[in-house]
């Protein structure tokens, strides 16, 4: 005599197998190949279908955010033009001398000797 409730469970939890996804052979992308969309692309075709260079539609939108009172728009330009501006304008050397890094060395040289209680040796 076979239980009804054993059964139910064991078609219940069956193992089916998947009707999309998965590895498929020859499927994916092909090796080597490239972005179709390039921002180059992106931008000529903006200023083809415009008339007007990227950097003007994007002049143009911030002004009509501020006149449409977009603040939430008007803050993303801000943030926007900021990042590439300070991007660009941004601008760090270091000069190392010889005495700063003899500098640095003793320095170091004091911290572990105090971490490790021993007396640095002058």
């Amino acid at each position: 005599m076979t239980d009804k409730k054993t059964e139910k469970t064991s078609a219940r939890y069956s193992v089916k197998s998947p009707s999309r996804g998965g590895y498929r052979p020859g499927g994916g992308r092909p090796k080597g190949s490239t972005t179709k969309v390039t921002v180059e692309s992106l931008m000529s075709n903006i200023e083809l279908s415009t008339g007007k260079s990227y950097a003007e539609v994007l002049a143009m939108n911030y002004a009509g955010a501020i006149q449409r009172s977009d603040w939430n728009g008007v803050r993303d330009y801000d943030k926007a033009f900021m990042n590439k501006l300070v991007a660009d304008k941004t601008e760090v050397t270091t000069i190392e001398s010889d005495d700063a890094v003899v500098a640095k060395q003793r320095a170091f040289a004091e911290a572990i000797a105090q971490i490790a209680g021993i007396a640095p040796a002058n």
